[in-house]
């Protein structure tokens, strides 16, 4: 894991389409790739894969406090706010604001943990706390199945405010 050092960033509200799923996904990818799947899926004949899309994760629950098993993800994708959805893929307008955001290059799915668990005690050192009103991010910044040694390149970006 090569990670960056975390810093604030003011984020721009998305407009994304996704799919959701409800249940234990921590230590899962084949989730991951089923949520990918379906929304590339949906988004490949409508011809809105290109190198401008980004994909991410929306997480609103902290995964120490609810249960596993009521564990909500949204995998994302930005959209152009005039594209119509249908099937089980939606659309919503992710919200901006403060957030810590770590670059970060994990070896395999098992480092996603850790790293979130650095930018929270970065968030603890830095007198800030995590602001539950506002989803946290990772944004996926390569498809590791491309990368040469499989690496995920990501910014996990949890929201924050001022204690």
């Amino acid at each position: 894991m090569k990670n960056e050092q975390p810093n604030i960033k003011e984020l721009a509200e998305r407009q994304v389409a996704f799919v959701s799923f409800t249940g234990n996904y921590m230590g899962n990818p084949q989730i991951f790739a089923n949520l990918f799947n379906k929304l590339c899926g949906w988004a490949g004949p409508k011809g809105l894969i290109s190198p401008k899309l980004v994909f991410l994760s929306s997480y609103q629950d902290d995964c120490k406090i609810t249960p596993p098993d009521e564990l909500k993800l949204d995998l994302c994708m930005s959209i152009p706010e005039d594209i119509k959805v249908d099937g089980d893929i939606q659309k919503k307008v992710l919200p901006g604001g403060k957030y810590a955001v770590m670059h970060t290059e994990l070896i395999g799915p098992e480092e996603y943990g850790p790293a979130w668990d650095t930018v929270a005690e970065w968030i603890e050192r830095n007198n800030y706390e995590v602001d539950m009103s506002r989803p946290s991010y990772e944004i996926y910044l390569n498809n590791p199945e491309e990368h040469p040694e499989k690496h995920h390149i990501i910014d996990i970006c949890r929201s924050v405010k001022a204690k």
